[in-house]
């Protein structure tokens, strides 16, 4: 089996947890602004002391409660500052935090707070406490219930007053690292939810090593803002490491407002999917074109896609330079000014980049450190650093894990940073885990020997056509997505004699293709319309372009409706879920191999 192993930066002391560095940090540096939250047309800082004091009197509050160390509490909520505040505070009850998507179903609700045998369920919003209210029958051991807009934040910290505060101190420094810290359900593209559960260890181990191996990101006077789920393990792995780095972590209000905040708040650097790169792309693409400007805008990109790629080779061409250094002024400020103009970095994850715009972005001057992990790594497990990037991969292993690729392509990872198993399924960690302490990803890659990592597929999702070849869906689908009029493509064909695709139109940019072609009409009345399918066959031309012939798309499918998380086609955290859109659509793929 090939792997590679890259060293440990840092040792863990014995007694190094979360929110032990809160604690730590709190002391060492009370004025530091910790979070920031929006009001009105500017965000205000929390320092450190503050922030630290309010986690006392929440886990004080949750003390008074009766709760015990080591109960599951059910954190249910949005990105906001309150998540995060409650996030430590069960930690310094001694507690393990159960998170649990906004958009989350009753039935998945009712699931996790029962499987996790959670005692408390902390809701956002009365829409969320309806969820739990729906179920709470069927879960009994769920006994509180909190809900922060309805006061519960403040009248948790009134309660907590009373509390001795020597209470608090003794649980979290009772933690053990082998303690669970968290019981993260995995969204999953199929079958009923699995509770991964992570320790103090894991978590630690990885926000220590990932801080010390991206400077430039986590240091005292950075900061970045939070729009992506903190139910997902990707944004409290972030968060985590902000609080114990000194990074001032804001908090967006929302994706519709993201680009009026990311000008405000100005971060220093960004943390997020690649669907939001893809976005910003596309609709700076689309912008371009329809202002008669989209010749030049191509020009530039291809310009800065080379810049990139030469760079990394080792030698940027005179010719080059000068295009770069011209389209810099005319082009690529402005896209680094929608990021509020002060990113440098961005570290991508939760799907595959693709090298298309790993490399744009670098060109214009945002170095996207793309990484790789799941939920059962606790989150990271390679990452592209900043003196170590190549594009196009996920990085090397992250200090102190250890990658292998299995005989059949499958890659495996070892580490510190690997969950302890499947909460009582016992079964499904067997399947998972080796004795060995390899974990089994179900993802096939590639491993050069620098140690980069390619993800080249999913070893469940890869098609074999009824001639027999191995089709992965990943390299096509980012292809087609490039175009700024497309939302989703989804590649299919398993078992058939061609490769097909079902395609969904950006709901954003069609209106502004409405009143460029001057038709009017919803996405479903024109699924079959001469111009719009003529526009989705350009995006198709070059995708193939990516391709052998074998694994080309023949035919497509304008689907009426775009994918969204409550139409059950993506998960919160923007992957497809296949089986789903088969079920869906089962009657257009009929149609079109028939």
């Amino acid at each position: 089996m090939k792997q590679y192993h890259t060293p440990p930066l840092v040792e863990i002391a014995p007694n190094d947890t979360a929110i032990a560095a809160l604690f730590d940090q709190a002391e060492k540096h009370p004025n530091r602004p910790a979070i920031a939250y929006r009001e009105g047309d500017r965000f205000v800082d929390v320092s450190l002391r503050d922030f630290a004091n309010k986690v006392r009197l929440l886990a004080a509050g949750l003390v008074s409660l009766g709760i015990q160390p080591g109960s599951k509490i059910a954190l249910h909520s949005g990105t906001r500052p309150e998540f995060t505040y409650f996030d430590y505070a069960i930690w310094a009850a001694g507690c393990v935090t159960v998170p649990i998507y906004e958009t989350s179903s009753e039935e998945q609700v009712e699931w996790i707070i029962g499987n996790s045998e959670a005692v408390a369920v902390i809701s956002e919003n009365q829409e969320m406490k309806d969820k739990f209210d729906s179920v709470a029958a069927s879960i009994p051991t769920c006994e509180h219930s909190i809900v922060i807009e309805h006061g519960g934040f403040d009248d948790l910290i009134k309660a907590g007053a009373s509390v001795d505060q020597a209470e608090v101190d003794r649980r979290w420094q009772s933690i053990n690292q082998e303690d669970l810290a968290t019981l993260v359900y995995t969204s999953g593209t199929t079958g009923r939810p699995k509770g991964c559960m992570l320790t103090h260890h894991n978590f630690i181990f990885l926000v220590r090593q990932l801080v010390a191996a991206v400077p430039p990101a986590f240091h005292e006077g950075s900061s970045t803002l939070f729009f992506l789920p903190l139910a997902h393990i990707f944004a409290r792995v972030a968060q985590v490491s902000c609080l114990t780095a000194g990074v001032k972590l804001g908090y967006s209000t929302g994706i519709p407002v993201l680009l009026e905040e990311l000008a405000m708040f100005q971060p220093t650097w960004l943390f997020s999917v690649p669907r939001v790169f893809e976005k910003v792309f596309n609709g700076a693409q689309h912008k371009a074109h329809s202002e008669g400007k989209g010749k030049i805008f191509d020009h530039a990109a291809k310009v800065a896609e080379e810049f990139s790629r030469q760079t990394q080779a080792g030698r940027v061409k005179p010719l080059t330079k000068i295009q770069h250094a011209l389209f810099d002024k005319l082009v690529y400020s402005k896209l680094r000014a929608a990021f509020g103009g002060q990113v440098t970095y961005a570290i991508s994850g939760g799907a595959a980049l693709g090298d298309r715009l790993g490399h744009f972005f670098t060109g214009i001057g945002i170095h996207i450190l793309e990484g790789y992990g799941l939920t059962e790594t606790t989150a990271g497990s390679t990452l592209n650093r900043p003196d170590a990037t190549e594009v196009g991969s996920v990085g090397q292993p992250i200090p102190g894990v250890t990658v292998g690729i299995a005989d059949d392509g499958e890659v495996l990872l070892k580490g510190p940073h690997i969950m302890r198993g499947y909460f009582k399924n016992d079964t499904a960690t067997a399947e998972t885990i080796s004795p060995e302490g390899w974990f089994h990803t179900g993802d096939i890659g590639e491993l050069d020997g620098a140690g980069y990592l390619r993800i080249t597929g999913r070893k469940k999702e890869i098609l074999v056509t009824a001639a027999g070849k191995n089709v992965a869906p990943a390299v096509i689908e980012d292809r087609i997505r490039a175009h700024p009029l497309i939302s989703q493509a989804m590649v299919i064909g398993d078992g058939e004699k061609f490769i097909a695709c079902l395609i969904t139109i950006d709901p954003e940019a069609f209106p502004a293709w409405l009143e460029e072609t001057g038709k009017t009409g919803a996405v479903p009345d024109l699924v079959d319309d001469p111009e719009l399918r003529s526009a989705v066959e350009e995006a198709i031309e070059e995708g193939n372009k990516a391709v052998s012939r074998a694994e080309a798309v023949r035919e497509f499918r304008i689907l009426p409706d775009d994918f969204t998380i409550d139409g059950g086609e993506i998960t919160p955290t923007l992957k497809l879920r296949r089986a789903i859109v088969m079920k869906k659509y089962a009657g257009m793929v009929e149609d079109i191999y028939r």
